[in-house]
C-alpha cells in the first residue's frame, strides 16, 4: 500500500532571508516528507540581524487565501506562526473552526531572534481567547510562556513544570491537547523541553550545540512537528514520537548550519542536512 504524503499548511509571516516564517516552514515540511502549502498572514522586511518593517494583509484577503486552499486541498496539519495583529488572529481562528482543521500546531511567535516584537500586545488576548481553543499543540519558548501566563518567564526546569501545567489549563480539557514548552533560554549545556498532555509530563533533554545559527529554530521545530504528526498517526505514542523525530531532525539541522553562509547575524539552520551532500 502506497503511503499517503500529507499536505501541511503554514499560516505565518514571510521572512525574506528564508531563515524563519513560511519559507523555513516549507523547507521543514519538504525535508520531512510532507507537501507544503502556505498562507501569508504577514510580510516582514527582515534579515539575520533585524526586522525593519511589518505589513499585514487585509483580513478579507487572508480569509480568501484560507478558504480557497481548504476548499480544494486536503489539509492534514496546520502550523501557525507569526500572525501579527488581533484581527489576523481572529480571522485565522474563525476559518480554522469553519474548516474543522486537524493537527493545529500553534507556535506563538512574539519576538524575533533579533529582539524585535512580532505580535502586537492587543493580539495576545485574542490568541488566548480565540486561537488556543482550536490548537492541538502549543509550542511556546520560555519568554512566550511568560507573556501567555502574564508572569515572568520560567527560570529553572522546576518552574518549567508548573508553567507547562498552567499552559495546558489554557487549552480545552475535554480532548487530547498538548503543550511543548521549550527550554532553550535557560543557561547551561543541557537543553530541556517538556511535553505535557494534562496527564503525562515527558522531559526531553539534549546537549546544547555551540553555534549562533539559531535563526528560525522555533518556526522549524513547530513545522517539523506538523509535518510528522499525520505520518505518526495510528502508531505507537504518535505525538511523542512525532515530537522526538522533529527534535532529532532539528538538532541535525543546527549542527550542520555551518555549511551555510547566510547573513552576518543569527544564521539559519540547514534544513536539508540529510538530503544535501
Amino acid at each position: 500500500m502506497t503511503r499517503s504524503i500529507p499536505n501541511v499548511v503554514s499560516i505565518a509571516g514571510v521572512d525574506p532571508s528564508g531563515g524563519a516564517g513560511i519559507l523555513a516552514d516549507i523547507k521543514s515540511f519538504s525535508a520531512l516528507g510532507a507537501y507544503g502549502c502556505g498562507v501569508v498572514a504577514a510580510l516582514t522586511a527582515q534579515n539575520t540581524q533585524a526586522v525593519t518593517g511589518v505589513h499585514v494583509p487585509p483580513t478579507d484577503f487572508l480569509r480568501q487565501q484560507i478558504d480557497t486552499l481548504f476548499a480544494d486541498v486536503r489539509i492534514d496539519a496546520v502550523k501557525l506562526g507569526m500572525l501579527g495583529a488581533a484581527d489576523i488572529v481572529a480571522t485565522v481562528a474563525e476559518r480554522l473552526h469553519h474548516w474543522q482543521a486537524a493537527n493545529v500546531v500553534c507556535d506563538p511567535v512574539m519576538v524575533a531572534k533579533s529582539g524585535d516584537h512580532l505580535l502586537a500586545k492587543s493580539a495576545v488576548s485574542m490568541l488566548i481567547e480565540a486561537l488556543l481553543p482550536k490548537t492541538f499543540m502549543l509550542t511556546p519558548n520560555l519568554p512566550e510562556a511568560g507573556v501567555l501566563l502574564e508572569c515572568r518567564a520560567p527560570e529553572s526546569v522546576k518552574e518549567m513544570y508548573r508553567a507547562a501545567e498552567r499552559l495546558r489549563e489554557m487549552l480545552p480539557v475535554s480532548s487530547e491537547r498538548w503543550v511543548l514548552l521549550k527550554g532553550g533560554h535557560l543557561p547551561g549545556d543541557e537543553l530541556v523541553d517538556l511535553l505535557f498532555d494534562g496527564d503525562h509530563m515527558i522531559e526531553m533533554s539534549a546537549p546544547r550545540i555551540a553555534t549562533k545559527n539559531t535563526h528560525g529554530t522555533g518556526c522549524s521545530l513547530s513545522s517539523a512537528i506538523a509535518a510528522l504528526l499525520p505520518q505518526h498517526a495510528g502508531g505507537f505514542r504518535p505525538v511523542e514520537n512525532a515530537v522526538r523525530g522533529a527534535r532529532d531532525w532539528l538538532r541535525g539541522a543546527i549542527a550542520a548550519s555551518g555549511q551555510l553562509s547566510v547573513g552576518q547575524g543569527h544564521g539559519p539552520v540547514q534544513h536539508f542536512h540529510a538530503l544535501w551532500t
